[in-house]
């Protein structure tokens, strides 16, 4: 090593090399020490100095060329290597293997060889541009203008994108001289060398099938491939053959030439997408519509991807979007039938159910033969708010779960398109979210091209001011997606753009970035003025041709089309809208069923809107849960468990033992006998598998292997559904959004989110309010996802304390003055009227009830489900298999059914309550002897109300006063749901509920245990109190 460092410092710059690429790696990897940069960085004229453009990222592979050849590792490797090179047999024969195979790289030599098992590098010289040996001197001009010419070309695909002419205004594209000074920087070329051949390096495919080319031409198309419409980052990837995949694609000679045929095409779709907007315009001058003018190129873009997509194999794709383009995109990608569309104009009302929502909100669900590729497709744009990028994880999550009912392991059949605003795109936080979870196991959907219509605008704010980072796409580097910007008045440029980006996903099944850059033609509406903030912009604007009309002429140019031609085309689809505009105008009324994007098949047919099926289940199918529950792996005695864990274990068979079930035991066998019927069961969530509390244990893992794990849930029978545990990122917004989309898809399976505490659900909160609590209102959309929030005062402090059950409450849609009418199916009844049913269970049978229910429902509503801390292990807190029997139900609420029940005229005091508070009530009654004088009952399901049994219970403790116990402070939990609904179902306010709980507080809980208690006991007295 010392002797090569030396030689290497006496003759830079080196002697060239045939093989270039292979020798700046060896070079970067084993001779660029410290030492040696130092003495290098010393000298003015150093080479080193002068071609230090950024070194490539070192190769993924082979894995024999990686890490260990470098610091102390590198040098002993060569040190055998030299010893090796004199006398193979003075080395170990598995060196001697190693280094006859070709797997390490060794250095060059300086001169002439003396090693019996080394070529000399002089007898390389004279194939290198017409260099003849010198006595095994270098010419170092030659050796300067060949590293000089790999760092340029390098230099090109590094930084070319940022002297990209991307901008269709002008306003942000880079002179092209100072173009040329930016990306190569860092080395000197002479002009004197402008018309020298040099041998093209592995690194670049601007060749072809030429191995070398005049300095000035490879200049040149480098300038073509990374300066001009399109500009690419990918060298931020750190994966060789991906680079080298992109390379290919973009600097193959031709790429980026369309035949006359598909140039046609294009002008065909590119007249349509503008003809759309301009129809709109024309017929509805001053409504909103927020229009693609300006990025009318998102229509083609999207076809070309769905095209290519299509004929590699995809038969689903899940689209989610903005507001802007949206009505475009489903008349000219979906194809939905534009009379649809045009009568969202008239404002008429809806023949079917539903508040509906506007037009450029609202989904669709297409299936159609794709033209292009004479092949099936169907086409889900999914429902969004204008909380811009919301729909993002909901669409992973349907694509997600698309892939898995059709067992599509790869993605080669379900694929996400997600398009977006430029400022949403830099700016929304669930953007990063959604992509985080692209390489998650259980979330990944193997790769999803997303599309930027950027037009360099966020509402009236500029780029400069609303993002800190050069591109609006910079977040999709974190994935290592590549990315490509594209001026989007460069049709074929971005028809090249749109096909490389769907074959990437199709081979690498990663994320990819299409940066569609434009414009906006108006302002943020139609309505609005753009030139109050953006007034140079839009004065180019104003002057500037649309896209139809840059590339027609184009076309006419090349004598591909005429004017007439072009005409024809227009007015084609002009009529076609005319006639739909006809046809639309002949509405009375709209429905918004045309508008569901996820259709449910079959679901509800032949179904009895009213019954419900048995939630109980038999004896031998808990004991045999139960007891694969209780146990690892069969047939592996040497799966290690964890000590603690075999007594849970132990534990778990005790309790099949004696008939009696606890909280995690209770919820498994919901689980096990949803999967054993056939339903797939999917719990996602942060720390689901073991549990927040410890309390759960679904996965079970070798205690001295890594990642070997068992799940006996997911093998209890041979032919039971599949059952997925899936620990997710450290996401709220993203997760729920994914499950809730998840859930969207197949009505047929149990889907569930856990937050690790109740107020998690806090940063998830759009979901909440935009999706969940109004979906199916909105956009017709049923979901069954179950969200379980621990919950409970357990004096740990404002945090994770509540799970905010009075949020969820206010959002319920039931009438607090409206005493539904007494009849058979009262409950069922309450729950298809009802947006989203919220629930706190006081024991493991109610919970294993109230999620079989979500399944045995004959219809889907979302379920909250404030769930336990401390009653996870509470001694009381439990349940008997007689509670879960066939016959048995979930119980709205549970009425007391001790002394007190038995006299209820008598009874003094009745105390309503929910949840935890429940167990703290009956000690402190127990206590005080006061079982025969205060009844309390306990409200298993908070929404819908149970009027009809609130109404019994009045009736029947006619003389007793009516209280209503909550730990939570008075200006939170249920008390303010509960309240004015009691009044209602007793028959007015003659007879007051009254409220016993803590004070009102703009905090969840204190922080001191000591003031927790005395809170507790304070109203606990007052309860007692007759």
């Amino acid at each position: 090593m010392y002797r090569t460092g030396k030689a290497v410092k006496s003759i830079l710059p080196l002697t060239p090399l045939l093989n270039t690429e292979r020798y700046s790696s060896w070079l970067v990897r084993n001779s660029l020490s410290p030492a040696l940069l130092r003495s290098v960085g010393a000298t003015p004229n150093s080479p080193l100095r002068k071609f230090s453009a950024t070194p490539p990222p070192p190769p993924t592979e082979p894995a024999t060329n990686e890490s260990y050849l470098s610091g102390t590792s590198g040098a002993y490797v060569e040190e055998m290597y030299e010893a090796w090179s004199y006398d193979p047999k003075s080395v170990h024969v598995s060196w001697d293997a190693y280094f006859r195979g070709q797997a390490y790289q060794a250095p060059p030599s300086l001169g002439n060889s003396t090693r019996p098992n080394e070529v000399s590098l002089a007898s390389m010289l004279p194939g290198l541009a017409g260099m003849t040996p010198a006595a095994g001197k270098a010419d170092s001009h030659v050796i300067e203008t060949h590293l000089a010419v790999q760092g340029a070309i390098r230099s090109y695909q590094v930084r070319g994108h940022l002297a990209a002419q991307i901008d269709p205004l002008g306003l942000n594209n880079m002179d092209r001289e100072k173009a040329r000074q930016m990306i190569i920087r860092s080395v000197t070329l002479d002009d004197k060398d402008m018309d020298t051949v040099f041998q093209l390096p592995k690194t670049t495919f601007i060749g072809g099938t030429e191995k070398a080319l005049p300095l000035k031409e490879i200049i040149n198309r480098m300038e073509n491939v990374y300066c001009k419409s399109i500009g690419v980052e990918y060298m931020h990837i750190n994966n060789l053959d991906q680079i080298n995949w992109i390379r290919e694609r973009l600097e193959t000679p031709g790429a980026l030439e369309l035949d006359t045929v598909e140039k046609r095409l294009l002008l065909a779709r590119i007249s349509r997408s503008i003809g759309f907007e301009a129809f709109l315009a024309k017929k509805w001058s001053s409504e909103k519509r927020f229009g693609l003018e300006g990025v009318e190129m998102l229509i083609p873009c999207m076809k070309k991807v769905i095209d290519k997509s299509t004929e590699m194999g995809v038969e689903c794709v899940v689209m989610g979007m903005p507001h802007r383009g949206r009505l475009n995109v489903l008349a000219n990608v979906c194809r939905k039938p534009l009379d649809q569309i045009l009568t969202q104009f008239s404002g008429l009302e809806s023949a079917d159910e539903g508040s509906g929502d506007v037009k450029y909100h609202l989904g669709t669900y297409i299936e159609r033969l794709n033209r292009a590729t004479n092949k099936n497709i169907r086409l889900s744009v999914v429902a969004n708010p204008s909380h811009l990028e919301t729909v993002n994880p909901i669409v992973e999550g349907k694509v997600r779960a698309e892939q898995f009912y059709r067992g599509d392991t790869e993605g080669k059949k379900a694929m996400a398109v997600l398009l977006h605003g430029d400022a949403a795109f830099a700016g929304q936080g669930v953007v990063f979210e959604t992509m985080g979870m692209s390489e998650l196991p259980d979330y990944t959907t193997r790769g999803t091209i997303h599309i930027v219509a950027n037009n360099q605008i966020g509402f009236t704010t500029d780029p400069r001011y609303s993002r800190s980072s050069p591109y609006c796409t910079d977040v999709g580097r974190v994935t290592n997606a590549p990315i490509f910007h594209v001026n989007a008045d460069d049709p074929e440029a971005v028809m090249l753009v749109s096909n490389i980006a769907a074959e990437w996903r199709a081979t690498w099944h990663r994320d990819v970035v299409i940066d569609l850059v434009g414009y906006r033609k108006f302002g943020h509406n139609e309505i609005d003025e753009p030139m109050f903030t953006q007034p140079i912009m839009y004065s180019i604007i104003k002057k500037h041709p649309n896209v139809l009309d840059i590339y027609s002429q184009k076309l006419i140019g090349e004598g591909i089309a005429t004017q007439e031609e072009v005409e024809a085309v227009v007015d084609k689809y002009d009529r076609i809208c005319e006639e739909a505009y006809k046809k639309a105008q002949g509405e009375t009324k709209i429905y918004n069923k045309d508008w569901l994007d996820s259709p449910w098949s079959g679901f509800f047919e032949g179904k009895d809107p009213l019954k419900v099926k048995d939630t109980g289940v038999h004896e031998e199918t808990l004991t045999h849960i139960g007891r694969r529950f209780a146990q690892g792996p069969p047939n592996a005695p040497d799966f290690k468990i964890h000590r603690s864990m075999e007594r849970i274990l132990k534990a778990r068979n005790e309790m099949v033992d004696k008939r009696q079930i606890d909280w995690a035991m209770g919820e498994a066998f919901a689980y096990g006998s949803l999967l054993k019927e056939g339903t797939h069961v999917r719990l996602s969530g942060q720390d689901v598998e073991r549990g927040t509390f410890s309390h759960r244990h679904h996965v079970l893992h070798h205690q001295t292997e890594d990642k070997s794990t068992y799940t006996p849930l997911a093998n209890l029978y041979p032919d039971q559904a599949p059952y997925s545990v899936c620990n997710s990122s450290l996401s709220e917004y993203g997760i729920l959004g994914f499950e809730l989309g998840y859930s969207m898809t197949n009505p047929n399976a149990l889907v569930m989110w856990e937050g690790q505490f109740g107020d998690f659900a806090n940063t998830a909160q759009c979901i909440i309010d935009q999706c969940i609590a109004s979906g199916q209102s909105k956009w017709v959309r049923q979901s069954g996802l179950v969200m379980m929030l621990p919950h409970g005062m357990e004096g740990m402090g404002p945090e994770h304390s509540s799970a905010r059950p009075e949020r969820f409450l206010q959002m319920c849609s039931d009438d607090p003055e409206y005493f539904p009418p007494e009849q058979e199916g009262f409950a069922i009844q309450q729950l298809t009227n009802i947006n989203m049913i919220v629930a706190n269970c006081s024991n493991p049978a109610n919970y294993f009830h109230i999620l079989r229910r979500q399944i045995c429902l004959p219809f889907r509503k979302p379920l909250i489900v404030m769930t336990p801390k401390s009653l996870l292990r509470h001694p009381e807190c439990k349940s008997s298999f007689d509670d879960l029997q066939p016959g048995t139900e979930f119980k709205r609420m549970i009425l007391d059914s001790g002394p007190a029940a038995s006299n209820p005229a008598d009874i003094q005091k009745v105390l309503f309550c929910t949840g935890k508070v429940y167990y703290d009530l009956i000690k402190e009654r127990r206590e005080r002897g006061l079982d025969d004088k205060i009844a309390i009952h306990t409200l298993e399901q908070i929404c819908p109300f149970p009027f009809d049994i609130m109404k019994q219970v009045a009736d029947q403790y006619c003389n007793a006063k009516l209280c209503w116990v909550q730990e939570e402070h008075k200006n939170m939990g249920a008390w303010s749901y509960v309240q004015p609904r009691t009044q209602t179902a007793i028959g007015g306010y003659h007879r007051l509920l009254k409220y016993i709980g803590r004070e009102t507080a703009p905090s969840p809980a204190t922080g001191s245990k000591t003031t927790h208690k005395k809170e507790l006991q304070a109203f606990l007295d007052k309860s007692m109190a007759i």
